[in-house]
């Protein structure tokens, strides 16, 4: 890590800290209550509900930017993809039963009905769309999205089988029709007040877009470079009321060994004025095989949010360290990094600042109702000093690129619909001639209805 970068991990983490200084100390104790001896019972705390999301995205590519797609066996082009899909989840879970030691058991099947179903719109293959090998579309599938059996002993659970998982490195992603799920082991456990533990080992994705599992790979490197195993542990301590620390290690066999830290601080009153810094950093170092090459890169980000009743403004900068590119899990959210957009703004050596503005209409009488706008810049991307084969980045010479974004979203807040989540968004990229994100516009349209029958 450069001179400079070091100086502003040192700043950051420093700055956070005396803020934090000056607020209470929490002491850590271990819970009164013990959430296994609350439980009612099997069937007494038995849920089955769901969701059902429409999903649609309009991409056009500019620039001379195009699609590659498959149509019965003859590669063609298109400048724009439309991806229309429903997706409905119905999840069934029991209530612990009774006990020192309780257990539990949760089955949730994921349908996905393709609303658009031309093979030019949809540009596979599947890559939002689930589609055949002559490239059209899978009209309807469906598969076990979550299917677990849970162990629990006072306020820590341990969950075997096709299961939800959050961490800084290994989370579902939920940006599509239908979420990604994780098969595997992890362990969630919350015995004190301001502190917990996370683990995890998964051999298997079952990816946002497709009906089958698959193995891990990574969201950058080589295709068809996968991995059998992903396993992370970590903790989230809460050393005063307003500052909130993440400490996380993730090995993923042949690939990488990844290490996060983050750490969140309030300050201030909304009402007035608040301030929210947040500080993510990763240190990346290759494993085993070096099946991906030679990794060794640092990522952070720094992100200042003023808020005034129902105004926030924002400005986040953030920095790769390395000749390749910061790269996590496909079909996971494993990058916390505050310029993770349409683009993740993590090229080779990339330095990237994003200025964001929301509003709260709740303030104005309209709760519920929210707008946004964001612009992103990323430049000093430099590839041409890496040696590896996995990433293509060599032709990377001073590369640079920019996006903005427009949104809204509506959470109705009652009746029949309440908590149906409505959201659309506009946003433009524009690259230089070798960043890979290249040319784009996107308009996405997302309605989320949630229900429930038990």
């Amino acid at each position: 890590m450069k001179l400079t970068s070091r100086a502003l991990l040192a700043l950051s983490i420093s700055s956070i800290t005396a803020m934090a200084n000056a607020d209470e100390f929490m002491p850590t104790e271990l819970k009164a209550s013990s959430a296994q001896s609350e439980t009612k019972g099997f069937v007494e705390d038995q849920t089955l509900g769901g969701t059902t999301r429409n999903w649609y995205a309009n991409e056009l590519k500019r620039r001379d930017d195009r699609f590659s797609y498959n149509n019965h066996g003859t590669r063609e082009s298109t400048p724009r993809r439309i991806n229309w899909v429903q997706g409905t989840i119905l999840d069934y879970k029991s209530g612990f039963t009774e006990g020192t030691v309780g257990f539990s058991t949760q089955v949730a099947a994921y349908n996905a009905i393709a609303l658009d179903r031309d093979a030019k719109d949809i540009a596979g293959p599947n890559n939002r769309t689930l589609t055949h090998s002559d490239g059209d579309a899978v009209g309807q599938w469906s598969k076990l999205g979550l299917a677990n059996l849970s162990a629990r002993i006072s306020n820590t659970t341990l969950t075997v089988g096709r299961q939800n998982f959050s961490s800084p490195t290994i989370d579902v992603i939920g940006n599509r029709a239908l979420p990604s799920s994780f098969q595997g082991v992890g362990l969630h456990s919350e015995e004190f007040n301001n502190l917990s533990f996370d683990a995890g080992s998964f051999d298997r994705v079952s990816p946002r877009t497709e009906s089958s599992l698959s193995k891990f790979r990574s969201e950058y490197g080589a295709t068809g470079v996968e991995t059998d195993r992903a396993s992370v542990a970590g903790l989230n301590y809460q050393p005063f009321k307003s500052l909130k620390t993440t400490l996380y290690a993730t090995h993923v066999e042949d690939f990488w060994n990844q290490y996060y830290f983050g750490a969140v601080h309030d300050m201030g009153d909304n009402a007035t004025l608040g301030l929210n810094t947040n500080f993510n950093y990763y240190k990346t170092l290759d494993t085993g095989s070096k099946a991906l090459g030679n990794i060794n890169n640092d990522a952070y980000s720094l992100a200042f949010a003023l808020t005034h009743q129902a105004h926030t403004l924002s400005l986040s900068f953030q920095q790769i360290v390395g000749d390749e590119y910061f790269d996590y899990l496909h079909e996971t959210n494993g990058i916390y990094l505050a310029n993770s957009l349409l683009s993740d703004f993590n090229g080779p050596n990339e330095k990237s600042l994003q200025l964001a503005y929301s509003i709260n209409m709740a303030q104005y009488g309209i709760p519920g109702l929210k707008f946004n706008a964001y612009h992103a810049r990323g430049w000093d991307i430099d590839g041409t000093k890496y040696t590896g084969t996995a990433y293509d980045v060599k032709n990377m010479d001073g590369e640079t690129h920019y996006e903005y974004s427009v949104g809204t979203s509506y959470a109705i807040q009652s009746g029949p619909l309440k908590a149906t989540a409505i959201g659309a968004t506009y946003t433009t990229h524009r690259a230089s001639k070798n960043q890979s994100d290249g040319n784009i516009n996107e308009f996405r349209l997302v309605t989320t209805i949630p229900f429930n029958i038990l």
